[in-house]
């Protein structure tokens, strides 16, 4: 009997694992994000936290959607909300660090999403940068 492959697992990268990867993780600066935040551009902002991170700091945006990566690993592309199942989807991954961003944006991106980009230094980063109200953890 034929097996019928289902999405590649979600794949764990170290950070220096990103930059000796064959295919380069598509990445965006905070500053490039509090841009496309101030526009009313359609986009998914996809915050891969758990859910006690979360409570600690978190952009407040109607395009944000929370699918925390232990959900991802569970769940796979069905944990994605309906606005980013597209492949088309332009969407802006999000963690702490940008670790685990990162590691989704290759999943997403070897899953066939052409528009999936990781928010370089994570919500981290965008607090010491952008919007410094913003709890650190």
């Amino acid at each position: 009997m034929a097996r019928i492959a289902g999405p590649r697992p979600l794949p764990v990268l170290k950070r220096q694992d990103r930059e000796m990867s064959p295919d380069p993780i598509h990445e965006i600066t905070v500053q490039q994000l509090a841009a496309k935040l101030s526009s009313s551009d359609p986009f998914v902002l996809l915050d891969v936290r758990e859910s006690w991170e979360l409570e600690r700091a978190s952009i407040v945006d109607d395009r944000l959607a929370v699918v925390p990566v232990s959900r991802l690993g569970r769940e796979g592309i069905d944990a994605l909300p309906s606005p980013a199942k597209a492949p088309q989807a332009e969407l802006y991954v999000i963690c702490h660090q940008g670790v685990r961003s990162a590691n989704v944006t290759a999943w997403l991106a070897a899953q066939g999403w052409t528009r999936v980009f990781s928010v370089a230094g994570g919500i981290d980063e965008y607090a010491r940068e952008i919007d410094p109200a913003l709890a650190r953890y």
